[in-house]
This record gives structure tokens, C-alpha cells and sequence, in this order.
């Protein structure tokens, strides 16, 4: 385990007096990523001990509604996406995509390749 690489994440999340987010920055320095400005984030990980998954959901007071659906459409995307790779199920991968096909046309989102 002495070989072991480190990376480090860091989120900084600027606050107004009411606990909300004003600005919310991240760096990735492995990644090229440093300081960067972001409007919105959601992480989750999973705690093993527990068998549940932990959540950190944030979005600055600022972030354009518009923008907040697609952020939801390409995460959701995404996120069948990573399921397809980690359990290579690609029956649930496409009912998600299906999913997030529907999740589009309600939210009246303009998507590339679409209708």
C-alpha cells in the first residue's frame, strides 16, 4: 500500500447569511480542474456499513431554472449511463433511457437528436 496514489476533490461552497449557496467552486487538479465555478452539484456516495446511500445536493440561489432541468436530464442520462458500465444490465440501461426521454419531453427540454 506504500505505492498508493492520493487524489483529492475539493468543494468550496459560499454561503449568505441564510445558509444558502451563493457561489460554489471545485478543483480536481488531477483532472486539469482547479477553482472551477459551478451552479449546481450533486454527489452521493455509498456508505457499505450502513447500506445506504449518502447525499450532498446543492444549487446556488442563481441557477437558471432552465438550466437546472437539462442539469437534471444530462445527470439522469448519465447516471444510466455509469449503471450500464457497472452492472452491464443493458435492458435497465434502456429503460432508464427511455426515462430520461420522457423526463425531457415533459420538462419541454430541446435535445439534440430528440423529437
Amino acid at each position: 500500500m506504500a505505492n498508493t496514489k492520493r487524489s483529492e476533490i475539493k468543494i468550496e461552497v459560499a454561503l449568505d447569511e441564510n445558509k444558502i449557496p451563493e457561489e460554489l467552486r471545485w478543483s480536481a487538479p488531477d483532472g486539469g480542474v482547479n477553482n472551477a465555478e459551478a451552479k449546481a452539484m450533486l454527489l452521493s456516495v455509498w456508505d457499505h456499513k450502513t447500506q445506504e446511500a449518502l447525499r450532498i445536493d446543492l444549487w446556488t440561489k442563481d441557477m437558471p431554472m432552465d438550466d437546472m432541468k437539462m442539469f437534471f436530464y444530462q445527470t439522469l442520462s448519465a447516471m444510466s449511463e455509469t449503471f450500464h458500465r457497472a452492472t452491464g444490465d443493458e435492458k435497465m440501461q434502456a429503460t432508464m433511457q427511455d426515462f430520461c426521454a420522457y423526463f425531457a419531453e415533459k420538462m419541454e427540454l430541446d435535445i439534440p437528436g430528440q423529437q
